[in-house]
């Protein structure tokens, strides 16, 4: 067993394809628009916007009186006006190191707004067990000593049972055994295997369905580990789309920040 820390991997985002976007804008008579979006991510967020508005410049729409200008100031106003539809356009992928499967059963629950693959213990062998300790664990020695010795033992018995089962020996014929049969044997053996063992898991979210995610998963009520891992989340995003969860503010609560926003479920 070794003690690992939940990590996150911001790893890909939505990308305009600029010449389709320059031919749309040249066919409804608007090639002149710009936009102060600091990533594609706040950018095609704002393009949708601005489609079902056709708010491009002032005149193109007689019914709008005031075109908002710059990213900043449009996406401010999509939020506080729970636009939150145009939100889904965008996708941000992550992927989530060193997590339970604790954490993994509780993600898979956000199913709207998302795509999820992970890691499968049907193929990867258990031999090295990396864990986790809430801090209700670490706090008290003898129940921290009792978490590391189950894991240890299980992991142990991992070990054992690859070797019982001659996973890596070489049969008479000189070849290994065959990989349908390592996965058959590898499957069944995780079911011994704790709940609490680190994985990985990539997952890809739309903005919108982020923001709900944040303030659930954040929340003083939530799972200690899955607080955890989106608080390094909402830092990320802040950091990198200030346009779209610049409106997040945090305090600590029980040691972990607790993300909050004006403009709850758009």
């Amino acid at each position: 067993m070794h003690k690992v820390e939940p990590q996150v991997f911001l790893i890909g985002e939505t990308r305009i394809v600029e010449d389709g976007l320059a031919a749309y804008l040249e066919h409804i008579g608007a090639p002149e628009w710009q936009t102060t979006a600091p990533t594609d991510v706040e950018k095609i967020v704002e393009v949708y916007g601005r489609l079902c508005y056709r708010s491009w410049k002032p005149g193109m729409n007689p019914n709008v009186t005031k075109v908002r200008e710059g990213n900043d100031t449009y996406l401010s106003n999509i939020l506080s006006v729970k636009h939150g539809s145009v939100v889904e356009h965008g996708f941000i992928n992550f992927i989530f190191a060193d997590v339970s499967r604790v954490f993994t059963h509780e993600l898979v629950r956000h199913r709207v707004g998302t795509a999820i693959s992970q890691e499968s213990l049907r193929f990867v062998r258990l031999d090295k067990i990396g864990f986790w300790a809430p801090s209700a664990i670490r706090e008290e020695e003898k129940v921290m000593t009792i978490f590391s010795d189950t894991v240890e033992y299980l992991e142990k018995k991992q070990i054992e049972l690859a070797e019982y089962l001659k996973l890596d020996a070489v049969g008479e014929d000189g070849k290994p055994m065959v990989f349908h049969d390592k996965k058959v044997l590898t499957s069944a053996m995780r079911r011994i295997a704790p709940e609490g063992l680190s994985t990985t898991i990539g997952w890809s979210v739309n903005p919108r369905t982020l923001r709900w995610c944040l303030e659930a998963r954040t929340n003083r009520s939530a799972e200690e580990e899955i607080r955890l891992v989106f608080g390094k989340v909402a830092e990320i995003v802040i950091r990198r789309y200030p346009n779209l969860f610049g409106d997040f503010t945090a305090k600590e609560v029980e040691g972990l920040p607790e993300y909050t926003t004006l403009h709850s479920k758009i």
